[in-house]
């Protein structure tokens, strides 16, 4: 924790102390948009604020400069630190640089030699094109265009390239000028007392060279826009399947190419078919003469009719495995589940006369006890 200053860097950006590098850099970018003096021409407070930012960032996002910031500071009134004193430490505290004596009393505070220490060690880090982060969209579709597959009209609201600077931020597609406050040096001399420093210059950051910031975007290089996109969704998907559209993701910045867009598809359920997986099944009711005599029916796949043969003495929820006819596989398209098909037995109402005589004539023909063993496997 810093020992004390005049103001707390990361108060200045708006973070907190355990922010990352990325949280830093979201929030200078954003004050520094804010405050540019090209954005801003003639405020003085904007200028000056500019500055703060400028000043925050140089050593909150060099991770050396930051560790020391943390660990020593260069003002007076933060917390933990020395008693105050002139220049923020004790009466009569002196340090020593190449036999020049800055002592607690002096003109040049060891504050200001620390600070101007800081600026010194180099220039703030280029901003560096970054590409775009990933969106989701998640949309419901019903089963058949699941296994089947589809093409599907979405609209999304995602950050496109700003078409006035071609994605760059820079005002003209990337003009830059060379940056009068250094001369195109990307430094300038500051003196503090006998010595001098060479700082890296809080106009151009250290590049020696100016954009004009693109006003349609505010130098970010993209704008917000409303999409309207053809996703073709493949054969096979599940509720909770990840379809990628490359490239229409959120635009990057600086001109780096876009994220992806990925689409979770909820599947809506069929009254019939349930699917588990790659497979399908389905029941289907057959009759007590083709479930005693054996039988050949047709049932319902996903691809239209196909013949089921029944063997004779089927019992009512036997399963039968009808092979490859389930749903295609999303990650193989040549691999195909299985299609399981229960059948249920459907027992005849006996309305008329004969064919309770029927039954009774069965009975006595195919005497049967299916509840023989019952008692004895239950174990009372």
């Amino acid at each position: 924790m810093p020992v004390g200053t005049k103001q707390d860097f990361y108060e200045v950006l708006g973070v907190p102390r355990r922010a990352s590098q990325k949280e830093i850099r979201q929030a200078y970018r954003k004050l520094a948009r804010k405050y540019h003096p090209d954005l801003n021409p003639g405020d003085k407070h904007a200028e000056e604020k500019f500055k703060q930012i400028q000043e925050a960032y140089d050593v909150l996002s060099d991770s050396k400069k930051r560790q020391m910031y943390d660990q020593f500071g260069f003002a007076q009134g933060m917390p933990g630190g020395p008693p105050p004193g002139a220049g923020g430490y004790p009466e009569g505290f002196q340090v020593d640089f190449g036999g020049f004596d800055f002592g607690g009393g002096g003109a040049t505070s060891f504050r200001d030699i620390f600070s101007q220490f800081f600026r010194g060690m180099g220039g703030e880090p280029s901003e560096h094109p970054e590409r775009g982060p990933d969106l989701e969209y998640q949309i419901d579709i019903d089963f058949w265009e699941s296994v089947r597959g589809a093409v599907k009209k979405i609209s999304i609201t995602r950050l496109d390239a700003c078409a006035a600077c071609r994605g760059t931020g820079a005002a003209g597609g990337g003009g830059h000028t060379v940056c009068a406050a250094c001369n195109g040096t990307g430094h300038t001399t500051q003196v503090s007392g006998r010595m001098r420093f060479n700082v890296t210059c809080p106009r151009c950051h250290g590049t020696g060279r100016l954009r004009t910031i693109c006003r349609a975007c505010g130098g970010e290089g993209r704008v917000t826009r409303a999409d309207t996109i053809d996703v073709r969704i493949p054969a096979g998907v599940q509720t909770g399947s990840r379809v990628r559209v490359p490239g229409r993701g959120n635009a990057g910045t600086l001109g780096a190419p876009a994220g992806d867009l990925y689409i979770i598809t909820q599947v809506q359920p069929h009254s019939f078919f349930d699917r588990r997986g790659d497979d399908i099944y389905t029941v289907v009711p057959i009759t007590v003469t083709e479930a005693a005599l054996g039988a050949k029916i047709e049932v319902p796949t996903i691809d239209g009719r196909s013949l089921l043969r029944i063997p004779p003495g089927t019992n009512s929820g036997q399963k039968f495995r009808l092979r490859e006819k389930g749903a295609p596989s999303v990650r193989d398209p040549r691999r195909r589940g299985d299609h399981y098909v229960e059948v249920q037995v459907i027992v005849p109402k006996p309305f008329d006369e004969r064919v309770r005589n029927m039954l009774r004539e069965l009975e006595k023909l195919a005497p049967e006890d299916p509840r023989r063993d019952l008692f004895a496997r239950a174990g009372v």
